[in-house]
């Protein structure tokens, strides 16, 4: 497969999982995606804004989210954002402290 092709199916995935986070699943919560896969839309954020600086642009860390999210952060947070509960706090704080920089 050719570098050009390569891209453009990276960039086919990614904004199909973009999609599928925004529409599908707006009720996976960031602390289930942190707790399961150690990642979760703020790091897609944060990645895309780092990947945006190496090419030379800047973006914000609100615009950054706004892509990911599909809307402004705190508009997202407040129609799909839950309160943690102790279990996934729990699971979060145990997650974090084994995959400390794994996701990065």
């Amino acid at each position: 497969m050719d570098d050009a092709t390569r891209t453009r199916i990276e960039a086919a995935t990614y904004r199909r999982l973009i999609r599928h986070l925004m529409h599908d699943r707006p009720d996976a919560q960031n602390i289930d995606l942190m707790n399961l896969a150690g990642f979760c839309r703020n790091c897609l954020s944060r990645w895309y804004g780092e990947a945006a600086a190496d090419e030379g642009l800047t973006l914000t860390k609100d615009d950054a989210r706004a892509i990911v999210y599909g809307m402004p952060y705190d508009e997202w947070r407040a129609r799909h954002q839950r309160e943690a509960t102790g279990d996934q706090l729990k699971a979060f704080e145990k997650s974090f402290a084994e995959n400390v920089g794994k996701a990065d």
